[in-house]
């Protein structure tokens, strides 16, 4: 039996995984994966990646096993939600790696200006600071169950609160 505390265990856990550097590997702004800049075409291999994959205090990205680490680059978010519904009175959201995400207080929805377009960029946290980006789609029938608030805020209901989709 280890008798050593967690913490211990994990740090020493850390230092015995092999870090193989940069896997020449990115998740491109439309989601779609590369390796050596070719795109993954096997959707059930993006899976498996996805499961692995890590984000660092720092913003960077690793896919980690237990026994081997490398990193990637995301050049906006990990995941892309393509689908959304109504659940009682919930929304969730399907991700392009099938994870399906409650709307809710462990998983926030943010909306970002892009500073170059000026346009909306909404978020939603899928776990671990990996985020989704909602397409334009999935996004727009947000906006359109969304209700104005007296503040001018343009809000939907999830989770047992009110999350912001946009502003007047």
């Amino acid at each position: 039996m280890n008798t050593m505390p967690s913490e211990k265990r994990d740090r020493a856990f850390v230092k015995s995984v092999i870090n193989c550097g940069d896997l020449d590997m990115r998740i491109a702004v439309d989601g779609t994966w590369y390796h050596q800049g070719t795109p993954i075409g096997r959707k059930e291999l993006v899976k498996l990646f996805a499961s692995v994959l890590k984000r660092e205090a720092d913003g960077t990205y690793w896919l980690e096993t237990p026994v081997e680490r490398g990193e990637i680059r995301v050049e906006d978010a990990a995941f892309i939600a393509l689908r959304t519904n109504q659940v009682g009175s919930d929304w969730v959201f399907t991700t392009n790696v099938d994870d399906e995400i409650r709307l809710d207080a462990d998983h926030p929805l943010k909306v970002v200006v892009d500073p170059q377009t000026g346009e909306p960029r909404p978020y939603i946290g899928v776990r671990d600071g990996l985020e989704a980006r909602l397409n334009r789609h999935v996004y727009y029938e947000l906006v359109h169950a969304a209700e104005e608030q007296p503040d001018g805020r343009w809000t939907v209901r999830s989770g047992g609160q009110n999350w912001v989709v946009g502003w007047n």
